[in-house]
């Protein structure tokens, strides 16, 4: 009996096996939400005015130039950028994404400061909006990060902070360009 059993589980095994060669699993494709953050993709300039804050940062311009390109699999933007603010020079790693349980967007990002965030967001056609909480000073803030698209090679944004989640400050306005030629070929990689 027990060599029937283990001959039956073998069997089981190899037929499997064989069904999987014949066929292996397909890799699912991006839809179209993750398909929209194709926008992204290129190399960028922006230019910001940080405000005055609660979070203590000093104020004055920030500029900074960033390179999306799409992640293997094609479900994520990966963004390398470097930059200057009135606390000197910024390096900073961020991922756009598009979590398929929640239906949400996703942005992840570190910088040379120790700096990391995390939060979730929503698009409403040409209009990104994320949100996501940290700590600061033993208090929870809540930020919100909203992108407009302007063409298809501009954008002007805004970050506001709120201690509440009602009363929104606004902490940073500025605007993104999409540089020349890379502009065109991310578009196209996007269409396809």
């Amino acid at each position: 009996m027990k060599r029937t059993a283990t001959f039956g589980s073998l069997f089981l095994s190899v037929f499997t096996l064989a069904l999987w060669a014949q066929a292996p699993p397909q890799m699912p494709k991006p839809g179209p939400e993750v398909k929209k953050l194709g926008y992204f993709v290129g190399s960028w300039k922006s230019e910001a005015d940080i405000k005055e804050n609660a979070m203590g940062m000093p104020t004055g311009k920030m500029t900074e130039t960033a390179k999306c390109e799409w992640f293997h699999g094609g479900y994520s933007v990966v963004c390398h950028s470097t930059g200057t603010s009135p606390m000197g020079t910024m390096h900073a790693l961020g991922i756009l994404g598009y979590g398929m349980e929640d239906k949400k967007y996703t942005y992840y990002g570190v910088d040379n400061s120790g700096h990391s965030e995390l939060a979730m967001g929503s698009n409403d056609g040409k209009t990104w909006t994320y949100t996501g909480d940290e700590k600061m000073g033993g208090k929870t803030i809540h930020g919100r990060y909203t992108m407009v698209e302007e063409s298809p090679t501009a954008y002007t944004f805004k970050y506001e902070t709120s201690e509440d989640g009602q009363k929104w400050n606004t902490m940073m306005e500025g605007k993104a360009t999409k540089a020349g030629a890379k502009a065109a070929e991310g578009e196209k990689k996007e269409e396809k």
